[in-house]
Formats: structure tokens, sequence, C-alpha cells
């Protein structure tokens, strides 16, 4: 059985590598914004 899950482990690879190669790299999700503190009592006085 091990030898079929490294054979299949292999398989899945190149399949990996060969997908990248033809569509370019997986998307890398974007990363979180970073939330900025805003001065609330600023805002209010008008």
């Amino acid at each position: 059985m091990d030898y079929i899950e490294n054979v299949l482990e292999k398989l899945k690879e190149w399949a990996r590598k060969l997908i990248e190669t033809l569509l370019g790299p997986e998307a890398e999700p974007e990363p979180e914004p970073i939330p900025i503190p805003v001065n609330e009592r600023s805002r209010q006085r008008r």
C-alpha cells in the first residue's frame, strides 16, 4: 500500500507542476487590510 500511496503522491506533484506551468502559480489570497484607528471625537466637532 505504501508503494501505491507514494506513486499517487508523485502523480499529484507532477499534475500540480504541470498546471502551474500552463496556468501560472496558484493565486494567493489577498492579505487582510490592517485596521487604522480613527479618532471619532475630532470628526463629531463641527
